[in-house]
């Protein structure tokens, strides 16, 4: 297992090369100039030559990656043009709220995405399956910003419960901290729990078509025990899985709901990073979201040995 553990910390160092390569190339080709952008409307080409030559974007593209990728080994992400700040300083100010909105959502959708899987299956053809079918197909085809407008309006604005937007941090008390964060939790996670609900049903269902199943009823053993010890026990690979795979869901919703609800969170830095081609901050931002999606991915590919006895690495 260790040698299995270290083979994969290895492998995910390419991934995070190509990676960077990919975010820093698709950058400087598309259209527009940080200079320019930085200078205004009222500057001269000398004013943005002069920017570029002090950002070093006038050097050639390997050198640029290559300076970029040193910084990084040392630990240093660079500074953001926009904000004249580091770009790690700016990531750990506004990583709060991107952790606690993807932690709450995380627990919201494992909650009810497994036991609705779950009962789905066992009522396999029954009304509560249909519904959860057509909620699947409605949560992948609603956009989150939509959905998010929708709650603002019939839950902040019309009923007035919750805080149309902001956020409030863990340290000004829980009961606000929850209140700014249910509805864009519950925003984020509709695809989140229509992916899993779905795949839990289907994993869920063929489990019970299994010997073992018929098996342990001819025991006697309880209907509950049957669903959770025996058909989701066995039907777990394919679940964790797709939580897994989901995070980069999470990840690209994190964006649009900060930007929805105002929350101060990476979601709405890269953003702002992205309309004033910040290259550093988007770099930086996209680099750490691919570390966090690589991660999971090998907790995913461990949690196999704990889940299946039979998959050895």
């Amino acid at each position: 297992m260790l040698f299995f553990l270290f083979r994969r910390v290895l492998s995910t160092l390419p991934v995070l090369v190509i990676v960077g390569l990919i975010v820093f190339m698709i950058l400087r080709l598309t259209p527009g100039d940080p200079a320019a952008a930085l200078v205004g409307d009222n500057g001269t080409s000398a004013d943005i030559a002069l920017v570029r030559a002090n950002l070093g974007l006038d050097q050639p593209l390997p050198v640029q990656f290559f300076n970029w990728s040193s910084q990084i080994l040392q630990g240093n992400l660079g500074e953001s043009y926009y904000m004249k700040q580091p770009v790690t300083s700016l990531i750990a100010h506004r990583i709060e709220p991107t952790l606690a909105l993807s932690a709450l959502t995380l627990v919201l959708t494992l909650l009810l995405a497994v036991p609705l899987g779950v009962i789905a299956a066992w009522r396999h053809g029954g009304w509560l399956d249909r519904m959860l079918m057509g909620f699947s197909v409605m949560g992948f085809s609603v956009p989150s910003f939509v959905v998010g407008y929708i709650l603002i309006w019939a839950v902040a604005l019309h009923a007035q419960l919750l805080p149309v937007q902001g956020y409030a941090y863990l340290s000004d008390g829980v009961g606000p901290w929850l209140a700014h964060l249910i509805l864009p939790a519950i925003t984020l996670s509709i695809v989140y729990l229509a992916l899993i609900a779905r795949v839990t049903r289907a994993a869920v269902a063929e489990a019970l078509t299994e010997d073992y199943i018929r098996t342990a009823r001819a025991k006697g053993i309880s209907e509950i025990r049957v669903l959770i010890r025996h058909a989701l026990a066995n039907a777990a690979v394919p679940i964790v899985t797709v939580i897994g795979i989901g995070v980069g869901l999470l990840i690209g919703g994190v964006v649009v709901t900060e930007t929805v609800y105002a929350i101060p969170g990476l979601g709405q830095l890269t953003v702002d990073a992205v309309l004033a081609r910040d290259f550093p901050l988007i770099q930086g931002i996209t680099l750490l979201f691919s570390v966090v999606y690589v991660l999971i991915n090998l907790l995913v590919d461990l949690s196999y040995l704990l889940l299946d006895p039979r998959i050895r690495y």
